[in-house]
């Protein structure tokens, strides 16, 4: 597999981009005009520049409007192609991208356009160059690559071929199997992108919402397959345009697109076993059996706090690592880690982002195989010194720099808690208040981050996206998406920030960058743990009592039933499946969330609708503006 990129896609001046398309594994570049015309070197520097890369020069593009006109524009247009020819020559490239025209002088006609081509076979022959043809989805007479391929059959050129483009194919929805019937030596080069489905005017939604194959939601799969069924072998080039990504980290932004790709043809390989599909060996897509446990980094003072919280939830400290100053927290299958050793990458966690929830452990079916196939995508192995008889256990780094680990029940691994930690007596003697399992754990990022992390884990775990949806912040809006195992034993809800004044953009801010935000833990009957916790001593989150009449009279709930979500501080939704009951902690360590939920029946949702009322109730509990850090007074 050949993989390329538009320097289009990413942020930074020409050696910049360069540089970040190399460091990504790329073997080819795209020169976008705009980026060269705003080089201040000549032609052959840019050649050289890619040439130390490692990158071959795939494509110089675009050139506009050419087929179709009326003299003297016609003549104007080849002398304009010669200029062109002129520069990819210094280039050291073959292949010119031409896009269907949109002047409004062009007079269309496929005779008349594939003549045009002809013509220009010839001159780009005469130097060794290629012609590729790309139906625009809004160009004004061939918006369709089934009209561009047939411009190209008739040219009859062999320096004239057809450039097909995911994004113009698919913003169409033309038919993909009239792909599969074209020469796969007449396709010169395929560009790629996916996108979010809005509907709004193709030039515009082109222009600036495209994102990486497997970031949005058109059917670049499917357009792949039908690619790949040609027989084609030639470049997969990411051409995107993107308002953020023009903004973002050019080196993350390559990183992501090379995922992309690889991910991609790893999907048409399995679809269709029986296509000559190239690309890195790995294994499949690893299934999540859920969140084996969440470690936090603190100092003493900190995890004394954390501790206090942990037992009016009615956990147990029920073991020490055998070697660090490590404790384990249980109640159910939850297991939760506090870290205070001196030493490690822990401690740096913390001087740099206080205290936080740095590492997620997963449980999945093969560890081994996890770690192999989220390497083979781009993932940053962790790997830390172990003492003598303990357990290295796989990971890699995640959001916000933090760590995931990897467990399964195949190896030692499984016995993690047994050989790394020594038990304490009293754990056998606590009983809890009911809490169960981990039912979904929340990362807030940079609302620019969000696609990133998104392909991160559903190219490597076997999980499912859910549409994007908009959690409402008293101080503006946190874009919100869940990702799902498909058995829903393993859910995970990314929220991006856009605003600091948002409670997302203030942990941003106050944590120095992003992570995990947000613990819900999972009973079977809420009310009873309400009960237990207030016996602990436990203050939860207070909800304003307009919300309680609100919700009485919006599911048409009996009074009695609204009084005891009142008296109990319970948050409710329900959908056509079941329904759903929240209940909050007071937030800790700058925005920390703990939710204790019930599912009945077979509710999907997360109780979105809740967002803006907890909300505002937790925010009224943040510390004012310009007043020191003290400790939450989670226990008042």
């Amino acid at each position: 597999m050949k993989t390329s990129i538009a320097t289009v896609s990413i942020a930074g001046d020409l050696a910049e981009k360069l540089s970040a398309i190399s460091a990504a594994g790329f073997d080819g570049v795209e020169i976008f005009e705009n980026d060269f015309l705003a080089f201040d070197g000549s032609p052959r520097d840019v050649g050289r520049m890619a040439r130390d890369a490692g990158l071959t020069i795939t494509l110089y593009q675009p050139f506009r409007d050419f087929e179709g006109l009326p003299e003297p524009q016609r003549s104007r247009a080849f002398d304009r192609a010669e200029r062109k020819f002129d520069v990819m020559q210094e280039l050291g490239t073959d292949l010119m991208l031409v896009c269907s025209s949109v002047s409004p002088v062009s007079l269309g006609g496929v005779d008349r356009a594939a003549a045009d081509f002809h013509e220009l076979g010839e001159r780009a022959a005469s130097r060794g160059l290629r012609v590729g043809y790309e139906a625009l989805a809004w160009g004004r007479h061939v918006n369709d690559h089934r009209d561009a391929w047939e411009i190209v059959r008739r040219a009859d050129h062999p320096n004239i071929g057809l450039i097909l483009d995911s994004f113009h194919t698919l913003a169409r929805r033309i038919d993909l199997a009239s792909i599969r019937s074209i020469p796969s030596d007449k396709i010169f080069i395929v560009q790629l992108a996916d996108a979010p489905l809005i509907e709004m005017d193709l030039l515009y939604w082109s222009r600036h919402f495209r994102n990486m194959p497997g970031e949005g939601d058109l059917p670049v799969r499917e357009f792949m397959q039908a690619v790949a069924a040609t027989g084609y072998d030639g470049y997969l080039s990411l051409e995107i345009f993107n308002d953020q990504f023009r903004g973002g980290s050019a080196k993350a932004i390559s990183a992501d697109g090379r995922r992309s790709l690889v991910w991609l043809m790893d999907q048409v390989r399995r679809e269709e076993p029986a296509l000559d599909v190239v690309i890195p060996a790995m294994p499949d897509r690893i299934g999540v059996e859920g969140v084996e446990f969440i470690e936090f980094a603190a100092d003493r003072r900190g995890a004394a706090e954390l501790g206090s919280l942990l037992g009016t939830l009615g956990f147990v400290e029920a073991g020490r690592h055998v070697s660090k100053d490590v404790a384990l927290y249980r109640q159910g299958d939850i297991n939760i880690v506090v870290n205070t050793d001196r030493q490690g990458f822990a401690h740096s966690s913390f001087v740099v982002h206080g205290m936080s929830a740095y590492a997620i452990g997963l449980k999945v079916e093969d560890a081994a195989a996890t770690m192999a196939r989220a390497t083979a995508l781009g993932a940053e192995m962790f790997d830390q010194q172990v003492g003598p008889g303990q357990l290295s256990i796989p990971a890699i780094r995640g959001v916000g720099g933090g760590l995931i680990y990897f467990l399964d029940g195949k190896t030692d691994l499984a016995k993690v808690w047994d050989i790394d930690f020594t038990p304490l007596a009293a754990a056998s003697a606590a009983k809890g208040v009911g809490l169960t399992r981990i039912d979904h754990v929340g990362q807030t990022m940079s609302q620019e981050e969000m696609p990133s992390w998104l392909l991160f884990y559903v190219s490597i775990f076997r999980t499912t996206k859910t549409p994007m949806v908009d959690v409402v912040d008293p101080a503006g809006l946190v874009r919100s998406q869940v990702i799902e195992g498909l058995d829903k034993r393993f859910r995970l809800t990314l929220n991006g920030a856009e605003s600091r004044r948002t409670l997302a953009g203030h942990f941003i801010a106050e944590t120095f960058g992003s992570g995990v935000q947000h613990l819900a833990l999972a009973t079977d009957d809420i009310f009873a743990a309400a009960g237990r916790l207030r016996a602990n001593g436990f203050k939860p989150l207070e909800i304003s009592p307009n919300y309680y009449d609100d919700v009485e009279a919006r599911f048409g709930l009996e009074p009695e039933a609204a009084d005891r979500l009142r008296a109990a501080n319970i948050l409710y939704d329900r959908d056509d499946r079941g329904e759903f009951f929240q209940l909050y902690a007071p937030t800790f360590a700058e925005g920390f969330i703990v939710e204790i939920v019930e599912r009945r029946g077979d509710y999907a949702g997360y109780g979105a609708p809740n967002a803006p009322f907890r909300i505002a109730a937790q925010k009224r509990l943040m510390r004012p503006k310009g007043m020191p850090k003290v400790a939450s007074d989670v226990l008042r």
